[in-house]
């Protein structure tokens, strides 16, 4: 079982940490540099000898089901199709040499149609959950923080709450909220907030009425998921609200979607449809170059060939969507794709540290 300690994690790069039977600290390259009290303690072990490095990832896209959660999907959805618990999260981060899960609340999150105090009060109940699950376990937790979209003041007065109290790595957005996409002018009170703080916002798809049953053989997460990821990064492109709100730094699930298969159709619109290319004044291109982009349910060749042709290896974070998915198989189809072993490490872990908050400050 792989442990890991707050202090540890904030220290540097976890995954290209090692340990040797003489040091009782990890010891990383910036030290063996730096000639520390590290380095004595290797030294007296043959290279040979020495332990190799182990994966120290940070997942990304780690969804926790908070009881108060399951008892609104119970009373609004009739249920909820996943079992979670805490020893189930780390049975499998243990398992797959996962530090550190940054969670976020499953579908549909806390909005289910009605703007109310029930929806802000979940919203609290949810991050001070995941707050407490990080303190009870040093390390191993941190969270994207749940807001009660579209209730504009409710979610105004959560970020401040779970960025500056809780102290949260983000936000976590769905693509959609009652048929409006993110990008859409209602949303812009809380863009601007995000923006000012220069936050981190990881979005998750969520199923549009519109698409609800329309192929009621086919469960919506197969073909409507990766498509409404979609949706809402051509919003945000095209209503200008990833020009105006530059500074937010965006994190879209599954590889995107299917953005990268069609960006060539984005990149093509903005330069034939009148008036779309004010909207992105530095073109589709560089947006999407700088969006990053997490690999779960996107661990495969068919996504990744995609993916990697439009991005840098810089863009890319390491997801899992636990519990629907494993970070075993995550990491599997990661390294059967054949990234070299120093593209491995910065979708392990590397990207992420530098993109989240409580590592770089």
């Amino acid at each position: 079982m792989l442990k890991t300690t707050g202090l540890n994690l904030l220290s540097g790069c976890a995954c290209c940490e090692t340990r040797t039977p003489f040091a009782a600290t990890p010891v990383t390259r910036r030290s063996v540099l730096a000639g520390g009290t590290a380095m004595l303690g290797a030294a007296a072990v043959p290279a040979a000898a020495q332990a190799p490095a182990k994966p120290r990832r940070i997942d990304v896209h780690h969804h926790i089901i908070p009881p108060v959660q399951a008892e609104a999907l119970v009373r609004n959805r009739g249920g909820n199709p996943v079992k979670w618990s805490v020893a189930m999260s780390l049975e499998d981060m243990d398992k797959a040499g996962v530090a550190t899960s940054i969670t976020s609340v499953q579908n549909p999150g806390v909005w289910f149609g009605k703007v109310d105090e029930e929806a802000r009060k979940l919203a609290r109940a949810c991050n001070e959950y995941a707050a407490k699950l990080e303190q009870d376990h040093p390390g191993r937790f941190r969270s994207f923080a749940v807001i009660p979209l579209p209730d504009t003041e409710g979610s105004l007065r959560e970020i401040e709450y779970a960025l500056d109290v809780l102290k949260a790595e983000g936000v976590a957005l769905w693509t959609v909220y009652s048929g409006k996409y993110l990008g859409d002018p209602a949303f812009v009170p809380v863009f601007e907030e995000l923006n000012r703080r220069k936050a981190v916002v990881y979005t998750h798809p969520a199923v549009p009425d519109c698409t609800a049953g329309v192929l009621p053989e086919i469960r919506e997460a197969v073909i409507e998921f990766g498509t409404d990821t979609t949706r809402a990064i051509a919003r945000l492109l095209f209503s200008g609200a990833a020009a105006r709100f530059k500074d937010i730094r965006w994190i879209f699930s599954h590889a995107g979607g299917t953005a990268p298969f069609l960006a060539e159709r984005l990149i093509r619109y903005a330069q034939t449809e009148k008036g779309m290319a004010a909207r992105v004044p530095e073109g589709v291109l560089a947006y999407l170059q700088r969006f990053y982009y997490d690999t779960a349910q996107a661990a495969h060749p068919w996504a990744l060939a995609s993916l990697m042709r439009l991005v840098a290896v810089s863009q890319v974070v390491f997801g899992t969507d636990f519990p629907w998915r494993t970070a075993a198989e995550t990491a599997q189809g990661l390294k059967d794709f054949g990234f070299s072993a120093s593209d491995l490490r910065a979708i392990d872990c590397s990207n992420a540290e530098r993109l989240l908050p409580r590592w770089t400050r």
